[in-house]
């Protein structure tokens, strides 16, 4: 199972990969204006936001309902090759495609945690990172013409989706049971501060995912350079998810706490030393934290405390990466057209706000005597 979970992160997080770094400037090339681009990917995280809520009102994760997901999947792969073209049969294929893999990671999240644990779960999860980083590396060296990065992304969705069946299919009796037995719990009203915190965690990172390239080369690092800064984040993301397994063990509330703390002065490096080589590699460092293993614990902490495991997937992916991230992309591009300079303390200061209400849902739980 650990084999096929590490493939399956290798080649899930390569789709990504083609997905969120080349297929903008394929759509570029191709004659895409800017608006169109940005409606197309802009469908992505509306769909993984809206995705948990339809299993709230009763639809089933099950594994039937999963391998559809993986058709849906494969079928949008080849449409999103064959209407490449056409402006809304692509942003139709969009939003099926994301549809079907926004069903699919929480799904395999879940078995993840089940099968191996939190504290091995990143010496897996480091495979998808490995394998974002070097679909990158190759495409790169090798996008001739704009198909090619088409035919990797039906590819990489192809060997994704069989991989995932396979999965399912090894531990359908397993899981299939706990769905029957488990009911929704999960109260995102009643739990506002938790989701609240979670949520503004990935809006924090809106102005680093969609500009720092941007802002970088801006305030005079070289394009080559700030390269270099996106790869050594990658690295040490893969090091401390080889590692993390340690930090896993205690309290996981106060891994959230330390990791959103740290990602709060990593953003305000990032503002006050925007010229500083040293120190902008040094907050990259600090990506082992911010993302690997704050990612890791808000799982891990979402698995322990809600009965119904894969609904709580969903809700993590849905909400903070798919509400997160579009709120993140939209006010950091409004910040960053009118306040530039101000871009990244902006992110501290949000950072700093999802630190505040994670530590209102502690002081909550302790209050309400729970021990999470």
């Amino acid at each position: 199972m650990q084999y096929l979970l590490s493939s399956f992160y290798f080649f899930y997080f390569s789709i990504v990969g083609v997905y969120i770094i080349f297929m903008p400037k394929v759509l570029s090339e191709l004659g895409y204006s800017a608006v169109e681009i940005g409606i197309i990917f802009g469908a992505a995280p509306l769909v993984r936001f809206i995705l948990p809520f339809l299993f709230v009102r009763g639809l089933e994760l099950s594994r039937r309902l999963f391998n559809i997901a993986l058709f849906v999947m494969l079928i949008s792969s080849l449409s999103f090759y064959l209407s490449v073209h056409n402006f809304y049969a692509l942003l139709v294929s969009n939003v099926f495609l994301s549809m079907g893999l926004g069903l699919t990671l929480p799904f395999v999240e879940v078995i993840a945690l089940e099968s191996i644990g939190k504290e091995r779960y990143g010496k897996i999860r480091l495979f998808g990172s490995l394998g974002f980083m070097l679909v990158a590396l190759v495409l790169v060296k090798i996008l001739s013409s704009e198909f090619v990065a088409l035919y990797f992304l039906l590819g990489l969705t192809s060997i994704t989706a069989l991989i995932a069946f396979v999965i399912a299919k090894e531990v359908h009796t397993k899981t299939q049971s706990k769905k029957e037995e488990v009911t929704n719990d999960i109260n995102l009203f009643h739990d506002y501060k938790l989701w609240i915190g979670l949520i503004l965690m990935q809006v924090s990172f809106g102005a680093f995912y969609n500009f720092f390239t941007i802002y970088a080369t801006n305030n005079g690092i070289s394009l080559d350079m700030t390269i270099y800064m996106w790869t050594f984040g990658v690295l040490v993301e893969v090091f401390m998810l080889f590692f993390q397994g340690r930090f896993l063990r205690g309290n996981l509330l106060v891994v959230l706490q330390v990791t959103i703390f740290a990602s709060v002065i990593r953003w305000y490096l990032v503002f006050a030393y925007a010229t500083n080589l040293e120190v902008l590699f040094f907050s990259q460092a600090i990506h082992a934290l911010s993302f690997a293993l704050f990612h890791t614990a808000a799982i891990s902490y979402l698995y322990q405390l809600y009965k119904h495991k894969s609904l709580a997937q969903q809700f993590f992916s849905g909400i903070t990466y798919g509400l997160g991230g579009l709120v993140g992309a939209l006010s950091a591009g409004y910040i960053y057209e009118y306040f530039a300079e101000y871009l990244f303390l902006s992110s501290a200061f949000i950072a700093l706000l999802s630190f505040v209400f994670i530590t209102l849902w502690k002081k909550e739980l302790k209050e309400r005597k729970v021990s999470l």
